[in-house]
């Protein structure tokens, strides 16, 4: 009987000890389980050459650091905290970019091209050389307006709480057609909606600073009249009437008369522009009834070096060829301003992408081949003119580069293959929709 029982007690004990290391290594593996993430991280550090790739919205992330931080102080000053936490905007020189470079859409994105031999400029000149771009362009058209169709079943399913839609993202990402193709989507849903334009809230030209080259900088929040904005926004969601200016882009200034606008009782209110996700502009407005969406042109292309094509170098293509053919702006004029561009966009664009509900991708595989007849002898011009000019690095610099995607890629000679619903007839004319 003794015998027994200490064999019983050794089997007892082996199993806890069992249990005890399964329990661990699980906890160690799930993540989220693991109570001291500090520790976590820092062992991750050590053991990892790459860092961890982190969720795509991290207000979750510093909203359990800070509830560890508090417990332990008076309720009245955690509550206070916590409020400031809230309000304060996330700081963008924090932001890590291979935190977005790995991101579920940007890795979905390079498989896509991949598996249609459209992640390199070179898979896009053979399939332009020996069948199966227009096949391109029908499938990379429907996964797009695929995406756009999903949100708004995404917006339907909320809409006891939705009142607002945001639309934003960095120049030239194709934020308008986005917009138009989600409103599309949500009226053949049965939804009633307005459309309200942030260009109309821009300041006076003469308002506007100057630089040494005579640039004006509209890509600052700055630029626009934030409290207008909030203001309206606040009196339309309250169902009161809303006096909307009216900005004149040839005179560079407001009109003296203004629009009148008020919502329907149950109408969604749509808003779409650069700095659409930029805290004072929602000021008051509650969190659940806004849904955000980002939009950006994640093209995963690689040239013949297998250097990835930067997504600012493919939306400076698009932008050059929309303002030299539609606003008497030409493509050297825009390379000179791209400085601002990007600045801009690195400081109050980018870094908002994970307050974001959902995040589309614009780029389209079939597009570098239609900029080259554009945008190919322009760029050649640029590069001459800007080699030797002092304060004018940058924009050097950024032509060389989208000069060798050109001289890299086949010209599309003949572009009404491309559909008249597509979202590059944003940039190089010929839409169905009205811009």
């Amino acid at each position: 009987m003794t015998e027994k029982k200490k064999t019983i007690k050794k089997v007892a004990a082996k199993t806890k000890k069992t249990v005890r290391k399964t329990t661990a290594r699980k906890a160690s593996a799930a993540g989220a389980t693991v109570k001291k993430p500090a520790k976590k991280a820092a062992l991750a550090t050590k053991t990892r050459k790459k860092p961890a790739v982190k969720p795509i919205v991290k207000k979750t992330a510093k909203k359990s650091a800070v509830g560890t931080k508090t417990r332990k102080k008076a309720v009245g000053k955690a509550a206070a905290t916590k409020a400031k936490k809230k309000t304060a905007a996330p700081a963008p020189e924090k932001l890590q970019w291979e935190e977005i470079y790995e991101m579920e859409i940007v890795t979905r994105a390079r498989w896509w091209n991949r598996n249609r031999d459209v992640g390199t400029i070179a898979g896009i000149n053979r399939r332009m050389a020996f069948g199966g771009y227009q096949d391109v362009i029908r499938d990379a058209d429907r996964a797009y307006e695929s995406a756009i169709w999903k949100i708004a079943g995404e917006i339907l399913g909320r809409r006891d709480k939705i009142r607002l839609v945001i639309v934003a993202g960095p120049s030239s990402s194709g934020k308008t057609t986005t917009t138009l193709k989600l409103c599309e989507a949500l009226r053949a849903m049965g939804e009633d909606l307005v459309i309200l334009p942030m260009d109309n809230y821009f300041w006076n030209l003469k308002d506007q600073p100057q630089d040494e080259h005579g640039d004006h900088n509209f890509e600052s929040p700055e630029a626009l009249d934030i409290k207008t904005i909030n203001k309206n926004l606040n009196d339309l969601l309250a169902g009161k009437e809303a006096s909307i200016p009216v900005y004149d882009f040839k005179s560079g200034q407001r009109k003296k008369e203004r629009k009148k606008l008020q919502l329907k009782e149950g109408q969604l209110l749509v808003i779409e522009g650069l700095h659409a996700f930029h805290a004072p502009m929602t000021a008051g407005i509650p969190a659940d009834s806004q849904f955000r969406v980002y939009i950006e042109t994640i093209c995963q292309l690689q040239d013949q070096d297998y250097n990835f094509v930067p997504w600012t170098d493919l939306r400076l293509l698009r932008r050059m060829v929309r303002d030299n053919l539609h606003r008497n702006y030409t493509p050297m004029k825009t390379l000179g301003h791209w400085h601002y561009v990007r600045e801009s966009e690195k400081e109050y664009i980018v870094p908002f992408i994970g307050e974001a509900e959902a995040v589309v991708n614009g780029y389209l595989p079939y597009e570098l081949p239609v900029y080259k007849k554009y945008l190919y002898e322009p760029l050649k011009e640029a590069v001459e003119n800007y080699a030797d000019q002092t304060g004018r690095e940058d924009a050097y610099r950024r032509a060389l580069r989208c000069l060798s995607y050109l001289e890299e890629i086949d010209e599309l000679e003949d572009d009404s293959i491309i559909s008249p619903t597509s979202l590059i007839r944003e940039f190089i004319g010929g839409s169905v929709y009205k811009y």
